[in-house]
């Protein structure tokens, strides 16, 4: 449990640190990755506001990451895994600036590190339970 709590508690940082920038910088962050500012700006706002909430949405899984593995599973391996996809996918179809990758390391990651945490619950609650049905 303490390796899940671990990943959520940087998910929360990730996303709150990315969210943060992407609302109160949006211009920086567009002229770092050497991209346009998305029209409307409001866009790249809402997308801000949406990752500062998915990073608190992480807190009650820091303290209880067996209660809230659910939220683990979609805004983990689901949400984190598909946006990795998304941004490789996109540099390959749409030459999106190399930099983007980085945001796909990064999602890649943590969906990884999430999924290893949540099989790894899975599997020990399942053994502890003496059942072989999923949770």
């Amino acid at each position: 449990m303490k390796y899940l709590s671990v990943v959520a508690r940087i998910s929360l940082i990730y996303d709150l640190a990315v969210g943060i920038v992407m609302l109160a910088a949006t211009d920086l962050l567009a002229q770092i990755f050497g991209v346009p500012l998305p029209t409307p700006i409001l866009f790249a706002k809402l997308l801000g506001i949406f990752l500062i909430c998915v990073g608190l949405g992480y807190a009650p899984s820091i303290r209880d990451p067996y209660k809230y593995r659910g939220y683990l599973w979609i805004f983990g391996p689901v949400l984190k895994g598909a946006g990795a996809i998304a941004f490789v996918a996109d540099y390959l179809i749409n030459h999106s600036p190399r930099a983007f990758l980085l945001f796909a390391a990064t999602d890649g990651t943590l969906a990884l590190l999430t999924l290893w945490g949540l099989l790894t619950v899975s599997t020990k609650s399942r053994l502890s339970a003496g059942s072989s049905g999923p949770l």
